[in-house]
């Protein structure tokens, strides 16, 4: 069946849409601050095979992994009406353990197959493992937390006990991780019944022309800016500052091959998986390849699987950008991920210089702190992603105090996380003068500070803080992050990843990096 230009319109944004009132769903029912004031969370749809073709503008980082979250749960269990399958597993599609995976099946009236899918990955701010908040110093993946591989939480429109059981066994803070949980079931409730009317209202031929039609035109958009280019390979290098453990810099290397309307990414080169938790799987380097290039193009390319039909992806196995089991992999998603969106970007401001802008503030700067809340008498689990600075581009000054590429969430408002934690916010502002230099200046970081008003535990996961956002065209690098224990009149400098016990009064200070400069 062709499908004309209007209706394919129509039928992207009507897809679109599903996807985005998953996401209203989710972060109005949803428990943690985390979900529901961060919006930590991504949804996406997807047709019979587990392919997308729809997603909502939620987090990069998840929606270009989630369609192998999907494809593991097709392949690994029968999942038929009533039934929704839940996975974290970092090596089954997973970005990390936190990161929490759910695929419904959508069923038109008695047929056994599915039509589509629908599915939904949020971050759960506490799962385990041997730090509150399961983002600790960690050496292989058993130490961050429950490691889920695909099953049934839910099981002919039942929640399987015996699964929600074992799951809130493993977290310090269960009311809490039932209740982000049941938000996301019910999400893709309401996501399954909108593709039926959906279908009911168009026709099922037209939507599923459609599904198809639109992996096509992403494909070509996507071909079309790869022509735009001037043909070559392209290389460059960034590095990780370290691991935590004593290895670093760590080195990220890429060679984009242009030819016509393809392109071949390959990280051949780039150093080998570490000890510490900053590897990154092959999902984590496939979303990151997914976004870049999806930010290449001039125009809006439907964010779908066939954006990836003409690029090529050769990410080596037991590297740091497709580790192997058992790796510990929390550093990988919201560190490294950022870290090759640098290099990929760096080597592709050599083919489109006008275009590409310089780096951005590098990293999530990752806060986690957990402990007991004698005030409310009950565990906690806090975390947060503090937003950077953005890189300057040709004509355009960097954002400042925003989160940038792979990450696309919100802050906790102050008013929020003080209501909810044993915690106050005794600083939140922007780090003046931290963007670099030049025609066109990076954008400014952050400063937040956190008073601790019970013992607690602090997790610090943090990048740029040795090596500096780089500049382009002549422009500055942005300023490197820095992360401080104020302990009554003494300021102590704390490692960009650490894990360290407060007692009452103590505070913690993120300074988190500036964007870089461009042009001279």
């Amino acid at each position: 069946m062709k499908i004309d230009p209007i209706t394919l319109a129509v039928m992207n944004n009507r897809l679109a849409a599903i996807a985005e009132e998953m996401g209203v769903v989710l972060g109005q029912t949803a428990y943690s601050p985390n979900i529901k004031e961060r919006h930590d969370f991504s949804c996406a749809i997807f047709d019979a095979r587990g392919e997308l073709v729809a997603q909502a503008a939620h987090i990069p980082v998840h929606l270009g992994s989630t369609p192998l979250s999907v494809r593991a749960a097709i392949e690994r269990l029968d999942l038929g009406r009533g039934d929704i399958a839940a996975l974290n597993d970092p090596f089954a599609g997973g970005t990390h353990l936190p990161d929490l995976t759910l695929v419904a099946p959508i069923f038109i009236g008695n047929e056994r197959k599915p039509f589509g899918y629908a599915a939904n990955r949020a971050h759960h701010a506490d799962i385990g493992g041997i730090a509150p908040g399961s983002m600790a110093l960690a050496t292989e993946i058993y130490q961050e937390g429950f490691r889920l591989p695909p099953v049934k939480i839910v099981a002919a429109g039942e929640i399987a006990r015996d699964v929600m059981t074992l799951f809130l066994a493993n977290t310090r803070v269960g009311e809490e991780r039932e209740g982000d949980l049941r938000a996301q079931i019910a999400a893709l409730t309401v996501g399954s019944a909108r593709l039926l009317d959906l279908v009911k209202s168009s026709g099922r031929a037209t939507v599923e022309a459609a599904m198809d039609a639109l992996k096509s035109y992403a494909s070509r958009l996507m071909s079309a800016a790869l022509r735009e280019l001037k043909p070559g390979t392209y290389r460059a290098e960034d590095f990780l500052d370290d691991d935590g453990f004593g290895t670093g810099p760590i080195p990220i290397r890429v060679a984009i091959k242009i030819r016509g309307g393809d392109a071949l990414v390959d990280f051949t080169g780039s150093a080998s998986q570490v000890r510490g938790s900053v590897n990154a799987n092959y999902a984590i380097t496939l979303s990151a390849t997914f976004y870049a290039m999806k930010c290449l193009a001039s125009e809006a390319v439907p964010a779908n699987e066939g954006l990836m039909r003409p690029i090529k992806l050769i990410a080596p196995e037991g590297s740091i950008v497709n580790a192997l089991a058992p790796a510990a992999v929390a550093g990988g998603n919201v560190e490294t991920s950022q870290r090759i969106v640098d290099v990929l970007f760096r080597a592709l401001a050599k083919a489109a210089p006008a275009r590409i802008p310089a780096a951005s503030s590098g990293s999530m700067s990752n806060l986690t702190v957990g402990g007991f809340d004698r005030f409310r008498n009950r565990h906690f689990s806090y975390y947060e992603t503090i937003a950077g600075g953005a890189g300057a581009a040709k004509g355009l000054p960097g954002a400042s105090g925003i989160h940038t590429h792979m990450t696309n969430t919100l802050n906790t408002p102050i008013e929020a996380l003080e209501a909810y934690y044993p915690m106050r916010i005794t600083a939140y502002h922007l780090r003046r003068g931290s963007g670099g230099r030049g025609r066109a200046r990076g954008g400014d970081g952050l400063v937040r500070e956190l008073e601790c008003l019970v013992d607690s535990n602090v997790s610090v996961l943090t990048e740029r803080r040795k090596i500096a956002p780089y500049g382009l065209a002549g422009g500055g690098a942005g300023a490197k992050g820095r992360n401080v224990l104020v302990r009554g009149r003494n300021r102590k400098s704390l490692p960009g990843k650490t894990n360290i016990d407060l007692k009452p009064g103590d505070r913690i200070r993120i300074e988190t990096p500036g964007g870089g400069g461009w042009g001279r």
